[in-house]
């Protein structure tokens, strides 16, 4: 489906400046931006695949990955085709390098329908960059929220300010994912961006609107594992972001283009992990490597273990009902502690 875009600017020519993504794009009449699901049509700015989902699944939230936010939930993830990325590591890139737009057309309520048809407490903007879809993604939310879900983004955080404004009351939290740990030379030569340093003008924008944000970093070994790089990182989050900031260094898997590179051992993870604590980070975790020690929640007071993991479940819950631990110290989590342990397996709807 083809909707009017909300986020850009007109430009002489009748070419437009699109400020969905920190690229903003300038293009020509009768073009595409980067991302090639925004196009330029006779001087205004159309999305052209409104509706059009390529990829739809249930998952428990602990997979997006969020940690500190309705922990124990299920979402109900979409995402669409394309990405203001070009990543050589991606592990969705039959959807996210597509050029052709693909999919089933579903419109914003029957997306809603179906997230509570399917007893999910969340919508999740997932799979590909959800700035690009921009406009779906809000009239998804806003019909969400009336009907008492939460909305998510699981974003590259490569947003622009105008874009942050939508967002705002309309998307609860947003997991940001850097890769090996935003290191320019890592982003030039393997995301094709030109700085990480809008990711972190985006952050401090979704923290100043009370917008729930936890962050990742995938490190890829020989590629992006730099610990100059996690430690430059860690210090920004600790000072800028805040000390209680989630963050969870993710395990890489060959895919796409980097498919001899290896996968990330346990060690260099837990280098990272420790970069991360020593920098004054209170809730680190390990992530993509299940039944370690570190996808629990330590209380960073008493140290006891305040929610238990493995893998993306919850398997034992030692917090109260005001989220504090038995030592009295409050654990910054959005939610309510879940009613049972659900250990279904996912289910895969389109």
């Amino acid at each position: 489906m083809i909707k009017d875009a909300i986020l850009w600017n007109p430009m002489k020519d009748k070419r437009v400046e699109c400020v969905a993504c920190a690229r903003r794009c300038k293009i020509p009449e009768n073009s595409h931006g980067f991302c090639f699901v925004r196009k330029n049509e006779n001087g205004k700015l159309k999305l052209i695949n409104y509706g059009t989902i390529a990829a739809m699944q249930i998952d428990p939230i602990e997979k997006k990955p969020f940690i500190h936010f309705m922990p124990g939930s299920y979402v109900f993830g979409i995402g669409t085709s394309s990405c203001n990325w070009g990543c050589l590591f991606c592990q969705n890139h039959s959807i996210s390098k597509d050029r052709e737009i693909t999919g089933i057309d579903i419109d914003p309520e029957r997306i809603v329908d179906l997230a509570v048809e399917n007893m999910t407490e969340c919508i999740a903007f997932t799979y590909n960059e959800p700035t690009i879809f921009m406009e779906y993604v809000l009239d998804v939310a806003e019909i969400a929220h009336k009907k008492g879900l939460r909305t998510l983004m699981v974003s590259n955080g490569y947003m622009t300010k105008e874009a942050i404004e939508r967002v705002n009351g309309m998307i609860d939290a947003v997991v940001v994912n850097f890769k090996g740990s935003g290191e320019q030379k890592f982003a030039n030569k393997f995301e094709t961006i030109v700085s990480s340093e809008p990711i972190k003008e985006a952050i401090l924008e979704l923290k100043r609107t009370g917008i729930h944000v936890e962050i990742t970093d995938l490190v890829i070994p020989r590629a992006g594992d730099s610990l100059d790089a996690c430690d430059e990182l860690t210090r920004w989050i600790c000072e800028k972001v805040g000390a209680d900031t989630p963050i969870q260094f993710t395990q890489f898997h060959p895919d796409y283009k980097m498919l001899d590179y290896p996968v990330t051992d346990y060690k260099t993870l837990k280098e990272h992990y420790d970069i991360a604590k020593r920098n004054g980070l209170n809730y680190v975790y390990i992530g993509n490597v299940p039944g370690n020690p570190y996808e629990s929640t330590f209380c960073p007071s008493c140290k006891s273990i305040a929610i238990e993991r493995k893998g993306h479940y919850i398997v034992n819950w030692f917090l109260d009902k005001n989220m504090r631990c038995k030592c009295g110290n409050r654990i910054p989590v959005v939610g309510v502690a879940p009613i049972k342990f659900r250990h279904e397996e996912i289910r895969v709807l389109y």
